[in-house]
């Protein structure tokens, strides 16, 4: 007979009542599933609280229609507080595989030490920890830049350690496939350049004086300067992502483990190809920018061709050529150092593979910024 002081059944099959010898009844029925709402334990905690001189509980699952984790989650909830009373929990009522997966539950105990605990770091605490990586990062930088110079120096004596194979095919990789979007840069560039300088021009009734916009502004520096910050996002993050691929799956360590030099069998190459291509590209862009201008010259201030061809060639000499040869050549070891830099230090995850081409990117284009403030500078100083 059932006590007077027995729980309704709820909408999701949970019943419970205390029999006149001291068990609490735990009915369970319907379907036990966790895409079902599912009652929470608090209600049993309830009944146990009203209730006085419960010596046992055990289960009654004769009108459970299905079960899933979620009635086994529930189950070890109700053992935690049972045990906390020290109410002995009988299991028999329940199903045979419940039974077993919460045997198996509670048989292992829960570690606590690989939980992580949030710490709340002071302020001193984490500007002093941004300090540490700073200079660590600035002393693996430097010691790859050291690293990588030994390297090329062994190209240039030829005792450097790489596949010639791999070498053409970079070079391919940073030149002919890179040919179509630094065109079309280049030519936008040009005609950015070129509209910019028309309209300021115009006021004067000097239009001519665009070509010498156009030409020394892509020859001298921004041809330059596009083309870098193409290929870092272009090859610079493919030479990331390229290096942490192959952190992730040891291909680095086997290379050590054989005695070849990572850094000169996959950052060698990789710098060479670069150092070789960029300069062409350079070139390149300086005349797809130079046809961006003269498109404006001729179908908006209607300049002559050949009178815009003279000025143009008037307005550039030998000097302003080499400053722009120079820049691409320093903006490929920096991309190809960048790139590499950040693919060797990748971690072994996807993840850390994806941050490092973002890594990669963000470090060439800063260095790229940097290294044209600086020769600017230097220029400036020299008067060229």
């Amino acid at each position: 007979m059932k006590d007077s002081a027995e729980i309704a059944p709820s909408e999701n099959g949970l019943n419970c009542y205390q029999s006149p010898d001291g068990t609490l009844v735990i009915q369970i029925q319907g379907d036990w599933k966790m895409g079902n709402r599912l009652p929470p334990a608090d209600e049993v905690e309830k009944k146990l609280r009203a209730e006085t001189g419960v010596k046992r509980v055990r289960f009654d699952t004769s009108e459970l229609k299905g079960w899933d984790t979620g009635l086994l989650t529930f189950l070890i909830k109700l053992k935690k507080l049972f045990s906390q009373n020290r109410i002995p929990l009988e299991t028999e009522g329940l199903p045979e595989g419940a039974k077993r997966l919460l045997r198996l539950a509670s048989s292992v105990p829960e570690r606590k030490g690989p939980r992580k605990e949030v710490k709340r770091e002071s302020f001193l605490s984490m500007t002093g920890g941004k300090a540490t990586d700073s200079f660590r990062s600035a002393s693996e930088m430097i010691a790859f830049i050291g690293e990588a110079t030994i390297a090329f120096a062994n190209f240039l004596v030829g005792r450097a350690t790489f596949r010639r194979s791999d070498l053409l095919v970079l070079l391919q990789e940073c030149g002919a496939q890179a040919l179509p979007v630094v065109s079309l840069i280049s030519i936008l560039l040009g005609l950015i350049l070129g509209f910019v300088g028309a309209i300021q021009l115009r006021l004067f009734g000097a239009q001519l004086f665009v070509a010498d916009i156009v030409a020394i502004g892509m020859v001298r520096v921004m041809g330059a300067i596009m083309t870098g910050i193409i290929m870092a996002g272009r090859t610079g993050a493919a030479f990331a992502a390229q290096l942490g691929t192959m952190e992730v799956n040891e291909e680095i360590d086997a290379l050590k483990t054989l005695g070849i030099s990572p850094m000169e069998f996959l950052v060698l190459p990789r710098m060479v190809a670069l150092v070789i291509m960029m300069p062409l590209l350079c070139v390149y862009s300086d005349l797809l920018g130079i046809l961006g201008g003269l498109i404006v010259g001729v179908g908006m201030l209607d300049l002559g061709i050949i009178q815009y061809l003279d000025r143009t060639k008037e307005a550039l000499n030998l000097t302003t050529f080499g400053i722009g040869i120079l820049h691409s050549a320093v903006f490929g070891v920096l991309v190809a150092l960048a790139g590499c830099l950040r693919g060797m230090q990748s971690g072994r995850s996807a993840s850390a593979v994806g941050y490092a081409a973002t890594s990669a990117v963000v470090t060439g284009i800063v260095a790229i910024i940097v290294a044209t403030a600086v020769i600017t500078y230097v220029c400036q100083v020299l008067g060229i």
